[in-house]
């Protein structure tokens, strides 16, 4: 028998909850001296920015479907 998926609905876009994502962790990494942890963070940020720009450019309107 298949199992269902508990499916709900997100209260903030997907563009925005990456967005304050990064934006978390850059306030982290702005706390820290320079070393591994502070470039992990910064990386994670750079991370969830190239994921918000994937989105827009996955959701865009002018975006054609491969034929």
């Amino acid at each position: 028998m298949g199992r269902t998926r508990r499916r709900f609905k997100q209260a903030t876009s997907l563009k925005d909850r990456l967005a304050s994502f990064a934006n978390e962790l850059r306030e982290k990494a702005s706390g820290l001296d320079p070393g591994a942890e502070k470039d992990a963070l910064l990386k994670r940020a750079r991370r969830a920015d190239t994921a918000s720009h994937l989105s827009d450019w996955a959701n865009s309107p002018g975006l054609q479907p491969p034929t």
